[in-house]
């Protein structure tokens, strides 16, 4: 398959540059899978398409303030750091720019001396290992001096940071929100739940790699990056209950997606396990675990669309991506949702 097989035109005027207010109002579009066309609704009206029985999944990874400014100690000169990958003991992997003023052995202040950094190595892709330091923990510190890093083609200020966190995230470690939680309000996990729909987390931690393009024509050549996930024992429970009593399992944003199916694949059945995926999903794929999915509207081109076509049909979602073109849906992470059945 060619990557031109995935490509759409997007004016640009719908890519969302900030979030609806309330989370649940954006728009729904709704594609079953079993009937021909789509309906639009509303994301409150999920509700009314799930049933007593089924599980949603949720991934309850946080994103990290990670995005830090550095002075070089001896210049001056500032320099973006970007924290991609906690690799201990006060090393991360780190996404610098300009890079050609952060080599080994430069050090760096940051929040007016509140934490320092040493560029200690240049790694694979010119990424940089940096050894952050700073009184007590390196976490609390991040949220007291780091910035959003939200993607590229969002290019207003977030006034409120916590809107590019979905309200039940919990474990700090992503670069990017799995955008597709951001349109659930406490409500409407509650009104979810007296339905008799059930909740499960799993955590990934979204890389950087989410945003990369693919560079490869032929896009079985694309190597994905990794990512890591945890799948909970009382996770992988209710998805085994679910299924053995006649339930769907639906999995909330490409995240949740890739980490079931990266357990059923690595594992052979789901399980709880702990682990790096690097797993490409594209059509052809057979899905093992996955029945419904709830996701935002993606790049074209991007290694996400090829998953949804993977589920749904490439021909299927490009002419649905094309009716969202024509009735103005918004795209990308502050975007409106697609809910595939």
């Amino acid at each position: 398959m060619k990557k031109s097989d995935f490509y759409y035109d997007l004016p640009e005027e719908l890519i969302a540059q900030t979030p609806i207010e309330p989370r649940d109002h954006s728009r729904l579009m709704v594609l079953d899978r079993s009937k021909e066309g789509v309906e639009h609704k509303h994301f409150y009206d999920l509700v009314d398409y799930l049933n007593p029985g089924d599980c949603l999944i949720l991934n309850d990874s946080r994103v990290l303030p990670a995005r830090l400014y550095g002075a070089r100690e001896d210049t001056g000169a500032v320099v973006e750091f970007l924290l991609l990958a906690d690799k201990g003991n006060g090393v991360w992997e780190t996404l610098c720019g300009p890079g050609k003023k952060a080599r080994p052995g430069h050090r760096f202040s940051f929040g007016e001396g509140l934490m320092t950094g040493e560029v200690l190595d240049i790694i694979e892709g010119g990424n940089r290992l940096v050894k952050l330091s700073c009184e007590g923990p390196i976490y609390p510190m991040l949220e007291r001096i780091g910035e959003m890093p939200l993607p590229h083609y969002i290019t207003q200020k977030l006034e409120n940071q916590e809107r590019y966190q979905t309200v039940y995230s919990k474990e700090p470690g992503s670069a990017a929100a799995p955008t597709a939680g951001l349109h659930f309000t406490p409500e409407l996990l509650e009104k979810l739940k007296a339905k008799g729909v059930k909740i499960g987390f799993v955590t990934l931690h979204v890389g950087l790699g989410t945003f990369r393009p693919v560079k490869e024509d032929e896009i079985e050549h694309h190597t994905m990056h990794s990512e890591h996930y945890t799948l909970p024992e009382e996770t992988a429970q209710l998805i085994l209950d679910t299924k053995k009593n006649g339930g769907r399992v639906i999995a909330v944003g490409t995240t949740s997606c890739r980490t079931l199916e990266s357990v059923a694949t690595y594992h052979g059945k789901i399980e709880a396990a702990e682990g790096d995926t690097s797993i490409f999903i594209y059509p052809g794929y057979t899905f093992k675990v996955l029945d419904g999915l709830v996701t935002n509207f993606h790049l074209p081109e991007s290694t996400l669309v090829m998953l949804v076509s993977a589920l749904a049909g490439r021909e299927r979602i490009l002419e649905a991506y094309r009716i969202a073109v024509e009735e103005k849906y918004r795209f990308f992470s502050f975007g409106d949702a697609m809910y595939i059945r």
